[in-house]
């Protein structure tokens, strides 16, 4: 009885279980039989309500088929699960879902790699899926984590393991796809699912690194690697990341380098970085600078290497966002970078991170080179990505660091001393450098006050070095026209026609700034030129700086100034008085003697390019240890004495006057020679101590020292060296009572004096009420209320 009751049991099965049931063959190698699922299809379309039984008993037969190890009849079950999904839109296709996750996870859960590519390939399909109704209740934290784990699968065959990481790529892809854009979704972007999804991204991007060339020339076995399946997926996420999302996603990418120290290397971090810039929406560019940014500050105690990978990164990533929108990060990265310059300085000169001197040397300086070097190279880059208003503002702010004598105050110590200051100072001069000449045509724009005369102080400094980069970063802000490359290696030419030199006539503008600031060069220039320390580049970068003023800013008013600087440091080489060395002796000389060959044919007087001409002819012959050509070389052919020069051998005043004059030119101001007037700047920038500092600013024996009055002669600048000297003497050398005596008295009269000022200048109003006696026993008119005071009848109203 009990066996006819089963038997007969078959026929009184639901429909639904029925039609699960026919598609299922006998022999599981046979497939899906289509036409049994053509009509469990149409069913499940025509009563959408037994959809999620449906699902629920597939679910069961295939729980049943994964413990029984009948995989053909799993494989059956999810493909017909996959052909309702793709068939079905109902409103209760969410219950299918459930169970549709359900059997993945089942799946996913095994451990044949078979059942999880299986269980990948199924969630993917349905990620693809458009759902016609919102779930409220689904969660994908399992599929994240699994996939997550499967990214980093080490299976032992080699293509198994190949294949499991794809399928763990594909169905991170999936869940991303699937939940990005559904609000009422678990939140991909939360770090919980970012810190799982990103560093399994990474780990497959990195197991393909060198194989980098563009995805136009992959090959078909590259197509379906790893390394570039991931890169796709990265790319994806990274475009779909929205504005609050940015800092989810690259924080991870931080981290990954962090942990397994791939800063060092510099080429991945940096290719993951240019995957991030490129996939990102522009606008949001300047979200990542700012966490590169930050992220250096971080590590501003790490090892100099990881800096200088985080400083190549962030150069990268600045050269592409600043082509989209770095806003208001500009100067937050100049601040930034300039501010880790300095500690780099300080690191190296005192061999420790604490910033001091106790302990052994755990900082290895030529790293901290590299690091400067590559900050000093971002800097410029990134500047030069820049439009034409932001460079300047870039320019300014980096010249408003530099500690400058008498200006800008020096930083304040940390351990480095004055070295350090003297490093900082080189370093952002080379940074200054960096940035290319400005495309503009008006130079009161691209040098105005605030960055030229800090910037010229410079050029007074003893230090050669400072003085170099100076004049090569004047070169480069006013060669417009690219001239430079064109003479800077060739000195003495007889026709500079064949140079091709680009020059225009001089703008309005032009003559502004020559108004303005010419006398201020030509005295850089010589004094530059006396300084003993210069040397070749020296030289040669004032020629090229008086040959650009010629070609870029000279009227006829300019190259008789000009004229007379060539002239004067003729005159200034012939001096025995200024003891210079014999190279320096010859080699200004040689300047002089190539720059008037050049103006003179930029002036085209033929007279005055035959006295030029004559004049160099003379010295090959005789002394050619006076042209470029013996002395601005590796090996200067030079000899140990220079005798007197004199006739045909100089360059004469009178004679260039009278066939300038000739040619309309002003010949009273070529006949006056040039005397550069000594001002207050080229004291300050010569100090060199706290004594002399303070010296400037007191009197000894009764003769006070003005520093403010200009000297118009050499020999009233050396008269003034020597009262500074003999201050420094009385400070250096006089007891410590004497000179505090010496400062309070003066400190009194000048109390007194000004108690003076005031009392002329600061009166209070009449008052009736009378006057009083003040303490220094002068009268003054004593204060009353206003409401006191009595007026006549004619102010009152």
């Amino acid at each position: 009885l009990s066996a006819g009751v089963c038997g007969c049991c078959g026929a009184l099965r639901p429909r639904y279980k029925r039609l699960v049931d026919n598609i299922f063959p006998e022999d599981p190698e046979d497939g899906l039989v289509k036409a049994n699922m053509e009509k469990l299809t149409f069913y499940a379309l025509s009563a959408p309500e037994k959809l999620d039984r449906i699902g629920a008993y597939l679910s069961e037969r295939l729980s049943r088929d994964v413990a029984r190890h009948r995989y053909g009849y799993v494989c059956i079950a999810m493909e017909a699960l996959d052909q309702l999904l793709m068939a079905c839109h109902c409103q209760s296709i969410n219950l299918f879902v459930e169970s549709f996750l359900k059997m993945v996870r089942k799946l996913l859960e095994a451990d044949k790699p078979n059942l999880q590519i299986l269980g990948t390939n199924s969630f993917v399909k349905f990620a693809n899926i458009e759902e016609d109704t919102p779930s409220y209740h689904r969660s994908y934290d399992f599929f994240v984590s699994r996939f997550s784990e499967m990214c980093h699968s080490n299976y032992e065959d080699p293509d198994i393991r190949t294949k499991i990481r794809m399928a763990g790529i594909k169905g991170l892809q999936g869940v991303v796809r699937k939940t990005v854009n559904d609000e009422l979704q678990a939140n991909i972007w939360d770090p919980q699912h970012m810190d799982k999804i990103v560093p399994s991204l990474l780990f497959n991007l990195q197991s393909g690194e060198g194989t980098e060339s563009p995805a136009s020339f992959w090959t078909e076995k590259e197509r379906e690697s790893p390394a570039k399946l991931t890169e796709r997926c990265f790319r994806e996420l990274l475009g779909r990341a929205a504005y609050g999302n940015i800092k989810n996603a690259v924080t991870p990418v931080l981290m990954h380098l962090d942990n397994h120290s791939l800063w060092e290397g510099k080429t991945f971090a940096v290719r993951c970085f240019k995957i991030i810039m490129y996939s990102i929406q522009s606008q949001h560019s300047h979200l990542v600078i700012q966490q590169l940014l930050g992220h250096v500050d971080a590590n501003s105690k790490s090892s100099a290497t990881v800096r200088a990978g985080i400083v190549e990164v962030l150069l990268e990533a600045a050269g592409i966002a600043a082509s989209g929108s770095v806003g208001p990060t500009v100067l937050e990265v100049f601040n930034t970078l300039l501010r880790h310059l300095r500690l780099s300085v300080d690191y190296e000169l005192t061999g420790s991170y604490n910033c001091t001197n106790i302990g052994t040397k755990i900082i290895k300086e030529h790293e901290e080179r590299q690091l400067q070097e590559a900050v000093i190279r971002t800097i410029g880059s990134f500047a030069n990505t820049l439009p034409t208003y932001q460079r300047s503002e870039v320019m300014l702010f980096i010249m408003g660091k530099i500690p400058i004598p008498g200006m800008h105050p020096m930083l304040p110590s940390t351990g480095s001393g004055p070295e350090g200051n003297r490093m900082i100072q080189v370093m952002l001069l080379k940074s200054l450098r960096q940035v290319n000449s400005l495309p503009t045509t008006n130079m009161l724009t691209a040098l105005p006050n605030s960055f030229l005369d800090p910037l010229l102080s410079f050029a007074l400094l003893e230090d050669a070095e400072i003085r170099l980069l100076v004049l090569e970063i004047l070169v480069s802000l006013i060669d417009r026209h690219n001239n430079l490359p064109k003479f800077s290696t060739i000195f003495i030419i007889s026709d500079i026609s064949v140079l091709k030199l680009k020059v225009d006539k001089c703008s309005r503008q032009d003559n502004l700034f020559m108004k303005k600031h010419a006398q201020h060069l030509y005295r850089h220039i010589y004094l530059c030129s006396k300084e003993q320390s210069s040397v070749q580049p020296h030289f040669e970068k004032l020629y090229s700086l008086l040959a650009l003023i010629s070609m870029e800013l000279a009227n006829e008013e300019v190259v008789v100034d000009l004229i007379r600087v060539a002239l004067a440091l003729q005159d200034l080489a012939l001096s025995s008085e200024e003891m210079l060395p014999v190279y320096s002796r010859c080699a200004v000389h040689a300047l002089s003697s190539a720059y008037l060959n050049l103006i003179s044919q930029l002036t085209t007087v033929p007279a005055f390019c035959q006295h030029v001409h004559e004049v160099i002819e003379m010295r090959q012959k005789e002394s050619p240890c006076l042209l470029p050509e013996d002395v601005f070389i590796e090996n200067p052919k030079i000899p140990k004495t220079l005798e007197k020069l004199e006739g045909e051998l100089l360059f004469q005043q009178a004679k260039i006057t009278e066939v300038l004059g000739g040619s309309g030119y002003n010949t009273e101001r070529l006949a006056t020679p040039y005397v550069p007037q000594f001002t207050d700047e080229d004291r300050l920038s010569k100090r060199k101590s706290v004594g002399e500092t303070i010296s400037l600013q007191v009197e000894l024996n009764g003769v006070k020292v003005c520093v403010y009055s200009p000297v118009d002669s050499v020999g009233m600048e050396e008269q003034e060296k020597e009262h500074r000297r003999q201050v420094v003497e009385k400070f250096q050398k006089a007891p410590f009572e004497e000179i505090a005596a010496h400062c309070g008295a003066r400190a009194t009269m000048l109390q007194s004096k000004l108690n003076q000022i005031f009392e002329i200048t600061i009166r209070p109003p009449p008052s009736p009420s009378g006057t009083i006696t003040s303490s220094y026993g002068q009268t003054q008119s004593r204060s009353v209320p206003v409401y006191e005071m009595k007026f006549p009848d004619l102010c009152v109203y």
